[in-house]
C-alpha cells in the first residue's frame, strides 16, 4: 500500500496540467501570496485561477498524506485521526437530519471523501460541487470503487454561481471549503438560493479567532503561511463569518469553535513534537521522507519540475497551522448550523 501511495503521489503531481507546466503554475500560484509579494485583492479577483492551480498542484500530496477527506476534526482521547474525521462528518449529517431520499449539496467536495461517508451513513443522495477537474475525476473513480455511484454524483461549477434552480436541495453543507470564496456573503447567499425554504445549511469554516492580533508579527506570519499553504484569498474572523451568514439571510441555530472542545489538539498530526505510526506520513519524519523522495524523483525527471516547490509551500502551510493552533489564533472548525427562513422563495 505504501508503494502504491507513493506511485500515485508522483504520477499525479500537477493533476490535469501538462507535466512541463507544473513549475510555471507553481510560480504563478506563489506570486498570488503575500510571502511572495502578492496581495489580498489580487487573490480575491483571481480566486478561480488561484484555487484551481492550487488543487491541481497539491491534490496528490493531500491524498497521499491525509486520505480521502481533506479536513481536520476535533478529537477525543483514544480516538484515531480517521475515527475523528468520520465522526466529524457524521456530526454534520445528524445535525442536518439527513435520511434516504433527501437531495444534499456538498459545497467544495474535494475528491468526495466526506460525500461518500455522509451518503453511506445517512442514505441521502449527495451531489459534490467542485470547480476543479483533477478532483472531480479522482472523486468519480473513488466513488465507483466504493460502490456508491447510486448515492453520490458530481457537478463541476463555481460555488459563487451554482447552476441549479432556486429551492433545489433539502440540505447543504460545506467542510473547510467556503474559506476559498472571495466574498462570503455572496457565497452564502448563493447557497441560500438553492436551498429549500425551512431547510438547513451547516459547515466548518477556517477562521482567525479573537486572539488574533494583526499588529503581531508572529500572528501575521501565521496567517500568511496558512494562506500560501492552503490556497486561501484571505482568512476571515469567526465574527465576520457569523455576520456574513446573517447578511445572507440565514437564521442562526448554532455557532461554535469546536476546536475549543478537542481533548487532543486538532493540529497534533502535523506537530513536530508528536510522533505516531498511524499518521506517519504527516509527521516531520514522514514529511522529510516525502519531500526528499520528490526531490530525487524530480532530479531524475520522473516527477515534473516544480514538484519539490509544491512540497515546500505545503510545508510552510503546515508550520502556520501548527503555530496558529498552539497560539489559538486560528481554527479550522468554526461550526455553524443555520436555517433558510420558511417565507423565503
Amino acid at each position: 500500500m505504501a508503494k502504491e501511495g507513493a506511485r500515485h503521489l508522483v504520477s499525479n503531481i500537477g493533476g490535469v496540467l501538462p507535466k512541463h507546466e507544473v513549475l510555471k503554475s507553481t510560480e504563478e500560484y506563489e506570486k498570488y501570496h503575500a510571502m511572495h509579494g502578492g496581495d489580498k485583492e489580487a487573490r480575491k479577483s483571481n480566486y478561480t485561477d488561484m484555487v484551481n492551480k492550487y488543487y491541481d498542484l497539491v491534490n496528490s500530496f493531500y491524498e497521499y498524506g491525509w486520505g480521502e477527506s481533506y479536513h481536520f476534526a476535533n478529537r477525543w482521547r483514544g480516538e484515531t485521526l480517521r475515527e475523528s474525521i468520520k465522526r466529524h462528518e457524521h456530526f454534520l449529517a445528524l445535525h442536518l437530519h439527513l435520511k434516504p431520499g433527501m437531495k444534499v449539496l456538498d459545497v467544495g467536495c474535494g475528491i468526495g471523501g466526506p460525500a461518500r461517508g455522509i451518503a453511506a451513513f445517512s442514505g441521502a443522495s449527495v451531489t459534490g460541487l467542485n470547480n476543479n477537474d483533477t478532483q472531480i475525476a479522482r472523486g468519480k473513480v473513488l466513488t465507483e470503487k466504493a460502490g456508491l455511484s447510486h448515492l453520490v454524483d458530481y457537478m463541476k461549477a463555481d460555488f459563487m454561481k451554482i447552476p441549479v434552480a432556486d429551492n433545489t436541495y433539502d440540505a447543504v453543507y460545506t467542510i473547510e471549503a467556503s474559506c476559498h470564496a472571495p466574498d462570503p456573503v455572496a457565497c452564502y447567499s448563493e447557497i441560500r438560493r438553492v436551498l429549500k425554504p425551512g431547510q438547513l445549511f451547516a459547515g466548518y469554516e477556517w477562521c482567525i479567532t479573537d486572539a488574533y492580533n494583526p499588529g503581531n508579527k508572529d500572528h501575521k506570519r501565521i496567517k500568511e503561511e496558512i494562506e500560501l499553504g492552503n490556497g486561501l484569498p484571505d482568512i476571515r474572523s469567526t465574527r465576520q463569518v457569523l455576520q456574513a451568514l446573517k447578511d445572507a439571510g440565514f437564521e442562526i441555530l448554532m455557532e461554535e469553535d469546536l476546536a475549543k472542545h478537542s481533548q487532543v489538539p486538532w493540529y497534533q498530526p502535523l506537530d513536530p513534537n508528536h510522533f505516531s505510526l498511524s499518521t506517519l506520513r504527516l509527521t516531520p519524519i514522514g514529511r522529510f521522507f516525502t519531500h526528499n523522495m520528490v526531490r530525487v524523483l524530480e532530479a531524475l525527471k520522473i516527477a515534473p519540475e516544480g514538484s519539490a516547490r509544491v512540497s515546500t509551500f505545503l510545508e510552510q502551510g503546515m508550520f502556520g497551522l501548527v503555530d496558529g493552533g498552539r497560539m489559538e489564533v486560528f481554527t479550522p472548525m468554526y461550526y455553524f448550523l443555520v436555517r433558510k427562513p420558511l417565507e423565503s422563495s
